[in-house]
């Protein structure tokens, strides 16, 4: 009997949780082995998912890669068949696709990425970024076509849905939206 109840507290003793910093792996810093927790990573937003001084704030510091990293090393010259816009930043549609390429960008440069991180970034997302945003029938294509010309012009979008115009005309004007006081 005293050996029965033996074993069931040494079973009770392993099967409790161990006090922290006891496991051989604390001293490293490992976490699930006794170690701190792992900080948690800002979640990234797409950039259109901002606002105000945030929204600001990463357009600045996208901005920056644009112009002193992006442009300089893959801009090639401009042309018809490649337009650019110095005001790029007022094309909505431009500053999403540059922003999700620098956050690709920033995840492929880092180590965990491996050795062939940035070829991957290369192949899957800068070519097809470059190639729709410089596109002749792409958003940039109203703007500069020669460096000698520069230009900027936002191209209209599409008008609303069918579906939207009925919602609109669905709605009952309120008192004096007829243009009679209330």
């Amino acid at each position: 009997m005293e050996q029965t109840a033996e074993q069931a507290r040494q079973l009770d003793h392993l099967a409790s949780t161990p006090p922290s910093g006891a496991s051989p792996f604390a001293a490293f810093g490992m976490p699930g082995f006794g170690g701190p927790p792992a900080p948690a990573m800002a979640e990234p937003r797409p950039i259109l998912e901002l606002e105000g001084e945030a929204y600001e704030d990463e357009l600045d510091a996208l901005s920056d890669w644009v112009d002193d990293f992006l442009l300089p090393v893959y801009g090639a010259e401009v042309t018809t068949a490649a337009p650019w816009c110095l005001q790029w930043q007022e094309h909505s549609d431009v500053v999403a696709w540059l922003h999700a390429l620098w956050l690709a960008y920033q995840q492929h440069k880092d180590p965990e990425a491996g050795l062939a991180g940035m070829f991957v970034w290369h192949r899957d997302f800068l070519t097809h970024a470059m190639a729709a945003i410089r596109a002749p029938g792409g958003p940039l294509s109203a703007c500069m076509t020669s460096p000698e010309r520069p230009a900027h012009r936002l191209l209209p979008g599409p008008p609303p849905s069918a579906r939207a115009e009925k919602e609109s005309e669905a709605q009952v004007p309120g008192p004096g939206e007829y243009g009679l006081a209330s």
